[in-house]
């Protein structure tokens, strides 16, 4: 691609900072440091038309972990490190509406459940066992005491099936991410950061001044310091890192007149989740019945996790009630053999940050700040 005196000038002159990654975390990184340092340069580019992996194409989740989860976190981890990262989440949460409100971002408590299946009974007991020990450590967290309670009564309410029990988490909620990604896109360019789609990074070059990046569209963009923040396709450009790309599948319904329920539901340990948005569905996950085609960078759908999200939505969820699918899609997260995130340098002026573990939309806002502090460092 040929660009102008003019479009080299104005664009891809005295950049400060590129930023790799136009998602949740690659918009607040910009955030932070025009925010830090409002004469900056900073440019945020991205691959696809829109964010490509995870957080405009994902379920909305505005939660920090369910019971099973933290029992199952608990069994491999220490008790601090466990909280550290529930704490994590939340403030997270909190930092993502303080950026934006929850207006902009169409934010609803609405609450979120664990559900347990008959053949579950052991998980749910454990789970019923430690909820006094878990709320504990909410409320230290949160503030807010009793946030896990039984809602077994909600269950026929609720319209679901084969269902033996249900856990409310009070404190969770959802969010639209479309609107969080484009009132994310408009804050960041109102303070001046160059938005770029459509521009694909294929290698980072380390200059003695800084590090010029080359495109796919033949455009070299040279700048002082750059942050990677492309989660699941980190590895595509820093191969060294400890990254595994997993895709998630999604559907969602058309609308669903008199629907039962609101809120954010996990199913079968957290591998299947739903929601509802306005009166439809969305349901995803089923990325545990094929773990390793479900390794990859590549956007699509396969029928063995599409018959089962069909199989559930009809006999589990929707039992007994019309209703028609009007669009799926899928997303790639990045994850790796814990639940950490890597926010590190990984040369002189090069810094990244990844790994969010499926939890992007509740950390996304502090790692973006992270990345961008260990960045600041490099200018």
């Amino acid at each position: 691609m040929e660009l102008s005196f003019w479009e080299k000038e104005s664009y891809f002159s005295h950049v400060d900072v590129l930023i790799v990654g136009s998602g949740i975390v690659g918009l607040n990184a910009a955030l932070y440091l025009k925010t830090q340092q409002p004469a900056l340069k900073v440019m945020v580019v991205e691959r696809g038309l829109l964010p490509t992996g995870a957080s405009t194409r994902n379920a909305g989740f505005a939660c920090f972990g369910s019971p099973s989860e933290l029992l199952d976190d608990l069994s491999h981890h220490s008790e601090s490190d466990v909280f550290a990262l529930v704490e994590r989440r939340w403030r997270g949460l909190q930092r993502l509406r303080q950026n934006l409100g929850d207006q902009a971002i169409d934010y609803h408590r609405w609450g979120g459940y664990e559900l347990f299946e008959e053949n579950q009974k052991p998980l749910y007991e454990d789970c019923l066992e430690q909820l006094p020990y878990l709320n504990k450590q909410l409320q230290q967290v949160t503030g807010e005491q009793d946030i896990y309670r039984l809602a077994d009564h909600k269950i026929s309410d609720f319209g679901f099936k084969q269902i033996a029990h249900l856990i409310e988490s009070s404190a969770e909620g959802q969010i639209d991410t479309g609107k969080m990604i484009l009132a994310l896109t408009q804050k960041v360019q109102a303070l001046g950061v160059i938005v770029l789609n459509g521009v694909e990074i294929e290698s980072l070059q380390e200059e003695s001044t800084g590090i010029t990046a080359l495109t796919k569209q033949g455009i070299a963009i040279p700048a002082r310091a750059a942050l990677v923040a492309t989660n699941g396709f980190a590895r595509q450009l820093l191969p060294q890192l400890q990254v595994v790309s997993a895709r998630a599948q999604v559907l969602i319904t058309k609308p669903i007149p008199g629907l039962r329920f609101k809120g954010t539901f996990h199913y079968d340990k957290g591998f299947y989740y739903f929601r509802n948005i306005g009166n439809r569905v969305l349901f995803g996950g089923g990325r545990n019945l094929d773990f390793k085609t479900e390794e990859t960078t590549e956007m699509g759908l396969t029928d063995l996790v599409q018959h089962k999200l069909d199989e559930l939505l009809r006999e589990v969820i929707l039992p007994g009630t019309p209703y028609e699918v009007e669009q799926r899609w899928s997303g790639i997260m990045g994850v790796g053999p814990g639940k950490t995130t890597i926010v590190q340098p990984v040369s002189e002026h090069v810094c990244c940050a990844v790994r969010m573990g499926g939890m992007g939309l509740a950390i996304g806002s502090l790692v973006g700040e992270e990345g961008a502090k260990l960045v600041l460092e490099k200018l």
